[in-house]
Formats: C-alpha cells, structure tokens, sequence
C-alpha cells in the first residue's frame, strides 16, 4: 500500500498504552514484542485468534497488530469479531506473502493499516503512533455522567471540574455551542448533587412566547389572564428543592430578566395574579449559546442578572476541539442506530469515510453528528458506508470548498480557541503569543464572541493526563 509521509504525533501519557500482538510465528512475536516494550508500551502476545478474542474483555486493549495468515481463524476472520467488540479498536494488520486482493479485503474491512513483513520498525512506530493518536487515549470516567460518551482530556477535565461543583449550592452557568450537550451536563450535576432526589426541571427560554414563559417559570392564579382556567404553580414551586435548568436563558425577555433577578436575589416567587410571593428553595443551572458579555455591552442582558447566573461557569467545547471523541460517539450511534433499526449486522464506515469524519469542522457538534450518522445508517445497502454517503448526507459535493474568506474565519476561531485553551484563559499571555496588543486581542475576541472567562479552568480539576501535540 501507498505510504503518506505524515508528521509524527508526539504522545506522552503517566499510564503505559497496551497492545495485543497476534501471530502464529513465535520468532516475529519475540520481535515486535521487544521493539514495543522497549519504547514503553505493554504488550500481550497471543499465537492464535481464540486467545485474541478471549483477550480483549481483560487486556483491554488501545491497538491490535495481527498476522493475516494464520492457522485456523485468520486475520480477517478476527478482525471481524474485534468489531464485534469495538467497532473503533485499531487493527493493524501484518502478512508476508499477501496479495493486492488480501490488502483490498482488509482494507474495505476497515483495518486501520496493512504493512508487508519483513517490518520496518520506524514504519511500524510511525503508524502505532498514528492508531493511538486517532481513536484518543484520556481515562474515561463512566459512573459522573456516563451519556456524556467522550475520551478526550478536554472533556474529562470538564466533567471532573463539574462533579466537584456539583455538590455545591452554588448556581451554575454552562456556556457552548448548539448541538455540544450543555442539557445533559446540567442533569450529571443535578445527579450528582444533595438535591439528587428531588425534581430535576428544564425550559427552553428561547421556545416559548413571553407570556407563556412567564407562567411557566413563576406560575399564575385561576383567571389571572385570558385562558387562565386554572392555576399553575410554576416550575420555580415545582421544583422547590431540587434543581431548574433554564436552557437558552439568553432569549429572555428584559421584562422576564427583571422578574428572574428578583426571585434569585430574594428566593421568593410571585405568581401571575397572586399578591403573596412564596419562598422557595432551588438550584439554577442556566445554559445559552449566545456571549452574554457580548449581550450585556449591546444592551440585550442584564449585567446584574448575569452575575446572579455566573457564579460558576463551564464551557462545553465544540466537536472540533474535542476530535479524540469522534470515533466513539460513531461507535456510539452505529450501536443505538443498530438496536433502533433491528439490524442483523453493525453497520461500520469505510476508513476513508472515518477519516474524513474525524477532519470535518462539525459546525452543529454532537446533535450533528448524530444526524449525520442515522442518516447514513438508514441509507446505506451495505454494512459498510462509504465516503460517498456521508458526503451526501452533510449536502456536500466532492468539489464543494469554503470561500477564502470562510476558511479564514474558521481558522482564526480555531486559532484563538486553542491558543486560549493552552494558557487558560489568560488574555495578555494568549495576545503574546498571537502577536497582538492586548486592547487589539480583545477586540479581536469580541469580535468572533469568545469569552476568555470560559478557558479558566481550575488548576485541581486538570488531570494533564495526555497531551497529544
């Protein structure tokens, strides 16, 4: 197969990334095995693919490298049932005496690369590192918010930061992108706080007319308005003791502004029509894509209601600052897909397709993905999607390109985005690095609605674990 010279990924990680070696000559075993071991990886060695498989469950494994002709189960026929296990777990396939065809097969597969013995250990290191780096290696924490799928150190981070606040009475706001799952954060904090056993309640500010979000939030009185038949506690009585989450808080009205000012300074709420206010006893969470600086500077938010809102922020990232994720969030969806639709066999994605889904700016983040994804399930007559697909499904053509001036604004956000996130939010040292004056960097960040504030991440919650350059 044609080799791409591509720029090596330096990986360095406190905990050793372990591979399964698969291959009937004990000789080649030895090799690879000290070849691998001396650059510091653990390595399992296995002689047939029976061992392999049963293998997988208790080593655990970040990367297969296989023989492909072997005695009894070949490697196709394990690679096949890898899949099976994870349909995302990288297979480096080996052979001596292989064919174009074999290669072909393999490759349509979904191994993520072949090679010819006799191997070339720089070829071989090359492409080990190149598997670790695509599929990401941060620890994954499954038992604060196991829907949140993720195995990047952005998102572990995040998650460890929110569960120590979580236990906390403070109010929080979670600021990103549409699409990002601000939503299913705000219920791993509720899960994870005192208040877990009471009522978790939710409203999209933005989906409800002024009126009718009034009433929903602060309740009215039987025949306060046209169409008041009834009275309607409100979901600040609703959830007295437990947590709102108030999504999209950026749509409100001024006048609702006001009147949520008022209830988060005195605790109390009066509903529509009522003369008494009542005393309650709950736990805002608020979330909107929106910079609400921005917001406040043109006038459109209340600064004193922000701060009421921003005690302590989070920032979910976009999916393209969180790539290492991508092939698990496929896997992910494949399998939900799979169950939704009753399929006999996964449907996985051709490697081009996956690659090129791992380099795509993914405008619409995770609800995007996911879109995309079911689409391409229900769309495919073959158990393995092609790049052709998924390009139809993200309405692309092969020779679609942003203008000149998209792809510079895409990469200036980028920019600015990563060059906050490495020194945390610190705007003089991020407009050093840039080059710019920091007056100039600000207006730079103004101008493409970046709030620095959300790249201060607490120092105790950054594990650090990986960092992959």
């Amino acid at each position: 197969m044609s080799k791409i010279a591509i720029k090596e990924p330096i990986i360095t990680t406190k905990r050793t990334l372990r591979i399964l070696l698969v291959d009937d000559d004990s000789i080649i075993l030895t090799m690879l095995t000290a070849w691998l071991e001396d650059i510091g990886y653990e390595i399992k060695a296995v002689t047939n693919g029976i061992d392999a498989i049963s293998a997988l469950p208790v080593f655990k494994p970040n990367l297969v490298i296989t023989d492909l002709r072997m005695e009894g189960m070949d490697g196709i026929a394990l690679l096949k049932e890898i899949q099976k296990h994870n349909s995302v777990l990288p297979v480096i396939m080996l052979s001596g005496n292989a064919h174009i065809s074999d290669a072909v097969r393999a490759t349509h597969q979904g191994i993520f690369e072949f090679l010819t013995k006799p191997i070339d250990p720089d070829e071989l290191f090359h492409y080990v590192r190149l598997a670790l780096t695509r599929v990401g290696l941060a620890d994954i924490d499954t038992d604060f918010a196991p829907e949140i799928i993720h195995q990047s150190t952005i998102m572990a981070n995040l998650l460890k930061q929110a569960q120590r606040i979580a236990k906390t009475r403070s109010s929080v706001f979670i600021g990103g992108a549409t699409g990002t799952g601000k939503e299913l954060l705000a219920n791993a904090i509720h899960r994870a706080s005192p208040r877990s056993n009471q009522v978790f309640m939710e409203v999209n500010c933005g989906a409800l007319s002024e009126q009718l979000l009034e009433s929903e939030l602060f309740g009215h009185e039987k025949g306060a308005f046209t169409g008041a038949v009834r009275k309607n506690l409100g979901m600040f009585q609703a959830a007295d003791g437990g947590t709102l989450f108030l999504d999209e808080v950026g749509d409100m009205s001024p006048a609702l502004q006001v009147k949520l000012l008022r209830v988060l300074q005195d605790s109390k709420v009066r509903p529509v029509g009522a003369i008494n206010s009542i005393e309650v006893d709950v736990r805002i969470i608020s979330a909107t894509h929106h910079d609400l600086e921005s917001a406040i500077k043109r006038g459109e938010f209340r600064d004193d209601l922000f701060y009421r809102l921003n005690v302590i922020p989070l920032h979910v990232p976009p999916l393209s600052e969180r790539r290492a994720d991508i092939p698990l969030l496929i896997e992910f969806f494949l399998n939900v897909q799979a169950k939704k639709e009753n399929l006999a066999e996964l449907p996985r994605f051709a490697p081009e397709a996956l690659e090129y889904m791992m380099t795509l700016p993914w405008h619409g983040n995770v609800r995007q993905l996911e879109n995309v994804i079911e689409q391409c399930s229900v769309l495919s007559i073959s158990p393995i999607i092609p790049l052709s697909l998924v390009k139809e499904a993200l309405c692309e053509s092969e020779n679609k390109l942003q203008t000149l001036v998209e792809a510079r604004k895409e990469f200036d956000q980028y920019y600015l985005n990563r060059i906050l996130h490495m020194v945390d939010g610190d705007v003089k040292h991020a407009a050093n690095i840039a080059g710019y004056e920091v007056k100039k960097f600000e207006q730079l960040l103004e101008q493409f609605e970046i709030n620095p504030i959300y790249f201060r991440y607490d120092k105790d919650t950054a594990g650090d674990d990986i960092h992959i350059v």
